[in-house]
């Protein structure tokens, strides 16, 4: 790997609507690969914020700040896949993930990274859990409808 080896600390953002339809994107070059926008942070002190708001628009086109972008709270651990390990330093083994939602009013167009992800689709929330290939994100989107219900009960 040529220039500097990727930080293992990443975020995890699950776009949905309102009624629970998630956004997944297909993985270049993994077809069958469904995955949220995902992605590591810059450099050692970016924000996980700031990690989110930029891998949305780089993966997307969309702009996290114009919509309800909620830090969820949660981080998760786990092992890099093998063949994923020559673009982090030597001796990594593990990545930290940390989720958040983004809540868009309607299943929104998206522009493709060709470089990323080969299209989307836009599913109900049980259809995309079942797509995901990542535990961190089937897991998820499979919180949405408790942290849907949380948030209108404190909306009340």
């Amino acid at each position: 790997m040529t220039g500097p080896y990727k930080i293992p600390r990443s975020v995890l953002v699950v776009i949905h609507t309102p009624d629970l339809q998630v956004l997944l994107m297909e993985r270049v070059p993994w077809p069958g690969f469904w995955q949220s926008v995902t992605g590591s942070v810059d450099y050692e002190d970016e924000p996980f914020y700031e990690t989110a708001v930029r891998e949305v628009a780089e993966e997307t086109g969309l702009d996290a700040t114009k919509y309800e972008l909620t830090d969820w709270g949660i981080e998760n651990r786990f092992e890099i896949f093998k063949n994923w390990r020559s673009r982090y330093a030597p001796g990594v083994t593990h990545n930290v993930e940390h989720v958040f939602g983004l809540m868009v009013p309607e299943p929104l167009p998206i522009r493709c990274s060709p470089t990323e992800h080969y299209g989307y689709i836009w599913l109900p929330w049980r259809e995309a859990a079942d797509k995901c290939f990542s535990w961190s994100n089937r897991d998820a989107i499979l919180m949405l409808p408790e942290r849907m219900a949380a948030r209108a009960k404190s909306a009340s």
